[in-house]
């Protein structure tokens, strides 16, 4: 990897810490506030608790815990509701169960509802709002249950639903199948990034970008433009208009790395590290700051009950 150009446009501040550790926690901003649902505790133990973090007070409030413990999970925004999807839990007998489930978490009420499960189990996949529907990409591959992430080949199955209909309908593979990887929508266009998968020649992290127009109902692979190091459960966000990337696991380790690319120039710059190295984080944007919830740490194994913000500069 080049080094990337440094900048010192912004500045991290830890703040209060969770409820208890987790990773692979679902984040979502809804009316000024932060929440949280379920995730990984320790030893891979799946959660059902949920929790609402304000910035005025700097606290955390317990709500109603889901009713399914699942970790892995895509959290998604919808008339002010939070969706929860997809994920899933390791057995007693150590095998992992994925789950094709989706909950609704109504903040008004603190209540949850059901909604229409998936057309295939998804844990650890990308995931979105974009239009009318909300997209599932990859994840976790359905017959992995028993040998884990480490001889896992991905998912390329794709799916999206319909939030008016309720009705989920396939969509066109992922061209490389992943899990792990992260997702955001910019000009009307999904973007698919890094993750990781087993292949022939070993357990591979990817930088790869790849773009879905709904318009055409087509994956493009973006060979003009990748993530600037090999990451697999990183936290990307798109934050007045570029887009971020934080920590993530990169084959040689879990990284406090962080970096932002400035599409007008085409290029990636380097960010003040993050407090900690963190894979498998949540993250949500307010105003002018990003949120990262919990997450690994360096072991890969240890979930964390850290809360860190990064403030950018109104420059």
């Amino acid at each position: 990897m080049n080094p990337l150009e440094p900048e010192h446009r912004g500045r991290w501040r830890t703040l209060a810490k969770l409820d208890q550790p987790r990773s692979h926690t679902p984040t979502v901003a809804i009316d000024g506030k932060i929440y949280i649902f379920g995730g990984g505790g320790h030893q891979f133990a799946s959660l059902d608790a949920s929790s609402v973090y304000d910035p005025k007070t700097n606290r955390w409030e317990m709500l109603r815990p889901m009713p399914t413990r699942r970790s892995g999970t895509i959290g998604c925004v919808v008339d002010g509701k939070a969706y929860v999807i997809g994920g899933g839990f390791k057995q007693p007998n150590g095998e992992f169960k994925f789950l094709p489930t989706v909950e609704i978490y109504d903040p008004a009420t603190d209540q949850w509802d059901a909604g229409s499960d998936m057309l295939q189990p998804h844990d650890y996949p990308g995931g979105l709002v974009l239009g009318e529907y909300i997209y599932i990409l990859g994840g976790h591959h359905p017959d992995a249950t028993k040998g884990g992430p480490k001889t896992d080949p991905g998912f390329a199955f794709c799916e999206r639903m319909n939030i008016k209909t309720g009705r989920w309908e396939e969509i066109a593979p992922l061209p490389t199948p992943r899990f792990a990887l992260s997702a955001v929508t910019t000009d009307g266009k999904i973007l698919a990034m890094g993750g990781v998968a087993f292949r022939p020649e070993g357990f591979n992290n990817f930088t790869t970008i790849e773009e879905f127009d709904p318009s055409t109902g087509r994956w493009h692979i973006r060979s003009d433009f990748a993530l600037p190091w090999p990451a697999a459960g990183q936290a990307n966000c798109i934050f007045h208009g570029d887009l971020y990337t934080f920590g993530g696991y990169s084959g040689d380790g879990i990284h406090p790395r962080a970096a932002r690319y400035d599409a007008g120039v085409g290029h990636w710059f380097q960010l003040p590290d993050i407090p900690a190295p963190r894979a498998a984080t949540g993250i949500a944007t307010l105003g002018n700051t990003i949120y990262l919830v919990g997450g690994w740490a360096d072991d890969g194994r240890t979930p964390q009950d850290s809360f860190f913000c990064y403030e950018r500069d109104a420059s």
